[in-house]
């Protein structure tokens, strides 16, 4: 009976309404068929995944569109729903419809000692939100937190100086990363670049790091969870990188590089291979460069300054990844009040939210309006990063 009722209220919540509209930010994911005839995991005849009720296939199709806090939940219902749940095939199926469902969608902002989240459509309808503290892994008020990057619902954070974890904050699961520091010393640890993503074709994540040794070399480093260590990069090719955090866009980390003038680096994570992008054609007097990511796109934000004042902020992107020719010009700012750091996502309007200094703007290029949210229980030191809820584990199948 306790198993019909919770089915039942499970039900009663996917009948209600959903009031958020779908915005345009489909993050890389897993590739799976959507296909929701998953096999049977008991032939018991009192199964809850066979009741007589509802046909297992609808049991499935039902659960993989739900909430992850709502799943969780479920796990408890019976042997067969843990079992269901937690398999890869389940996991992966459900972040696929959680990619296109926008209220499976949020925001991840750090703050300077701890981060806190909040949904992507409450800052394109509400004025004014209030972001929720999350329970941070090594949180510490000693440890300065930075959020590297996010894939699949996984955010990978550095905490301190060398300290990164994987983490996943709707399951609340996380794995700390072997501290490099341990494995090798570096004369100025605090000038590395990181960066967080996902190999489709291998099935892993990796952290890539970017140290600055000694006589203009930069060494490269990568760390692969599914072997839980580290190894360098020998193709490495050093380069003057300008920002701290990689940009994750089709199965590639990329680093704006300031040698002798701006370019653009990425690394492969499939074969892990250094290579130099193409550019936008911009104009390049008097510029400061950003990379971001639009959707699945690559972008390049150009913040243009005058008489030390930000005049004009252009947002470019990639349409077609690795053709120069795609590079299109979509925004063009005129007098913001600040630098554009980031650039977020884009709604089905066309409305850009970013990050602008140390506040949130949603800007509309049609009648050239601005609007600031305002986010309760933030500070200045403002990064956001998108991220979707998902169950994808951090953690190797012998530490669950």
């Amino acid at each position: 009976m306790l198993a019909k009722t919770l089915e039942q209220q499970k039900l009663a919540t996917l009948m209600e309404p959903e009031g958020d509209e779908a915005y345009h930010q489909q993050p890389k994911v897993f590739k799976p068929t959507i296909n929701t005839q998953f096999p049977s995991t008991s032939s018991n005849k009192d199964s809850i995944l066979t009741n007589p009720i509802l046909p297992q296939e609808l049991i499935t199709a039902i659960l993989v569109r739900l909430p992850v806090k709502y799943l969780l939940q479920y796990k408890c219902v019976s042997k067969d729903w843990f079992s269901l749940i937690s398999s890869p095939y389940f996991v992966k199926t459900h972040l696929s419809f959680s990619a296109k469902n926008c209220t499976h969608h949020r925001f991840l902002l750090k703050c300077r000692h701890t981060v806190k989240h909040c949904s992507v459509s409450s800052l394109f309808n509400e004025s004014s939100i209030k972001a929720l503290e999350l329970d941070c892994p090594m949180k510490s008020p000693y440890n300065y937190v930075c959020i590297v990057g996010s894939v699949n619902g996984l955010i990978c954070l550095r905490v301190g100086f060398g300290g990164l974890v994987l983490w996943n904050p709707s399951t609340r699961k996380f794995k700390q990363v072997a501290n490099l520091m341990s494995t090798r010393m570096y004369k100025f640890p605090v000038s590395g670049k990181y960066g967080f993503g996902y190999d489709e074709v291998h099935d892993d994540y990796k952290v890539v790091s970017i140290f600055f040794e000694s006589k203009n070399r930069y060494i490269a480093n990568i760390f692969s969870l599914k072997s839980d260590s580290w190894r360098t990069l020998d193709d490495f090719q050093g380069r003057v990188l300008y920002r701290s955090w990689g940009k994750l866009v089709n199965g590639k980390l990329h680093w704006l590089t300031g040698d002798d003038a701006w370019g653009i680096m990425s690394i492969d994570l499939v074969d892990e291979k250094c290579r130099k992008m193409e550019q936008p054609c911009y104009r390049e007097e008097n510029l400061i460069l950003n990379l971001g990511v639009l959707g699945s796109d690559l972008s390049v934000i150009c913040n243009y300054w005058r008489n030390f004042q930000i005049s004009q902020v252009e947002v470019w992107i990639m349409k077609e990844y690795g053709v120069k020719e795609s590079w299109t010009k979509l925004y063009t700012i005129k007098n913001p009040i600040d630098m554009l750091c980031q650039t977020l996502c884009m709604s089905n309007e066309g409305e850009l939210l970013g990050v602008l200094g140390s506040t949130l703007m949603i800007y509309n290029s049609k009648d050239d309006l601005r609007r600031y949210p305002e986010v309760a229980n933030i500070d200045s030191s403002l990064e956001a990063e998108h991220y979707v809820e998902s169950l994808v584990s951090p953690m190797l199948e012998n530490e669950q």
